[in-house]
């Protein structure tokens, strides 16, 4: 044996905390479904806990938008988890996603003011275009529609029909267009792993912050909570336990604040919602392109800056693309940078040399 390495029984118990490890990060990954009685049984609880709730928030994250064919990033085909295992991605069609069942349940909660808040880990937009108010959400992360200039005072904002982000990546977030009242650089909203966002909108952390501290329940919604842990502002900790919102959990797999939650239901968010909302007697409106708030708050492009981006924009209409679109489909392409880019990878550790 060298001098100074490790001995045999140090190396077998490091194989065995690897395997153990490895054992552990299986398990959290695993997808576990209650069984139709039993998630019913919970739906009901929930239900009651919606109805005698004072104040409301609701915390989303990926899980809610695999139904609009968005992928999440911890699930078994997530982005990170295909990435770590050495997998390509490709790009889906952003332009073709829209709100979900959960997405419009959410909405309607708060239309009764059964829902007093959001706050979203999603870039997607999709809370904003199923009709929730700019002030009821707070998206931590950024919204992928919307670029903004930080050289006006306050900050100018565009909301935009396409992906903004088609040139932004980790550290990178011009869009390449300029603002139309000072002439500066636009960039987008987008916070990516390992960055810490400083916008005002449509980060919105203080309306978050305000939310979270008058919340008597929390409702997690196809999150792992491995991000949205790390702010401890989010979860009232400097509270006494008692005084703590009750939290309640609706996802397929493990999260680090299943030994908190009140009640972990395990099934898919749309499913959920369904019986959630039927369980409250609220009908939950159906999504319609001609009345999604987004073509309403977007700034139209300027002469000259057409080109400047090659997403396909949305349109009302499936059938007819805006005029002078020149946006291209993203199904096949590569993921080169944006939102959905290299800045949603995780950066690998390095093991260290012994």
């Amino acid at each position: 044996m060298a001098a100074g390495g490790p001995s045999r029984s140090e190396r077998k118990a490091a194989e065995r905390v690897r395997r153990l490890r490895e054992e552990q990060q299986r398990e959290r990954l695993r997808q576990v479904c209650d069984d139709p009685e039993e998630l019913r049984r919970k739906v009901r609880e929930l239900a009651g806990a919606v109805r005698n709730a004072k104040y409301l928030v609701v915390y989303t994250g990926a899980g809610i938008s695999t139904a609009a064919s968005i992928p999440d990033y911890r699930g078994p085909n997530g982005v990170w988890t295909l990435l770590q295992k050495g997998r390509s991605i490709s790009a889906a069609d952003l332009s073709e996603a829209e709100p979900t069942l959960t997405h419009m349940s959410i909405a309607r909660l708060h239309e009764q003011k059964l829902v007093q808040h959001v706050v979203s880990q999603n870039c997607d937009g999709l809370h904003l275009r199923s009709g929730l108010p700019r002030t009821a959400i707070s998206e931590l992360h950024g919204n992928m529609y919307i670029e903004v200039c930080t050289a006006c005072t306050p900050n100018r904002e565009y909301v935009r029909v396409f992906d903004v982000t088609e040139r932004t990546a980790l550290h990178r977030h011009q869009t390449g267009r300029a603002c139309h009242k000072c002439g500066g650089q636009l960039r987008d909203t987008i916070v990516h792993f390992g960055e810490r966002g400083t916008l005002g909108q449509p980060l919105n952390w203080e309306a978050a912050t305000q939310a979270a501290s008058k919340a008597d329940t929390i409702l997690c919604l196809g999150s792992s909570l491995k991000v949205l842990k790390k702010y401890p502002r989010l979860w009232c900790m400097t509270k006494p336990p008692s005084r703590r919102p009750k939290l309640y959990i609706v996802n397929l797999q493990w999260t680090p604040k299943d030994d908190w939650a009140a009640l972990k239901l395990h099934g898919k968010c749309d499913d959920v919602m369904q019986l959630l909302m039927d369980e409250l007697g609220l009908e939950i409106p159906p999504y319609s392109r001609w009345q999604d708030p987004i073509f309403t708050l977007a700034t139209p492009l300027r002469a000259g800056e057409e080109g400047s981006h090659s997403r396909k924009s949305l349109c009302r209409s499936r059938e007819d693309p805006p005029p002078g679109d020149r946006g291209a489909a993203l199904s096949s392409a590569p993921v080169l940078g944006g939102w959905f880019g290299r800045g949603c990878a995780k950066r690998t550790k390095r093991r260290k040399i012994t």
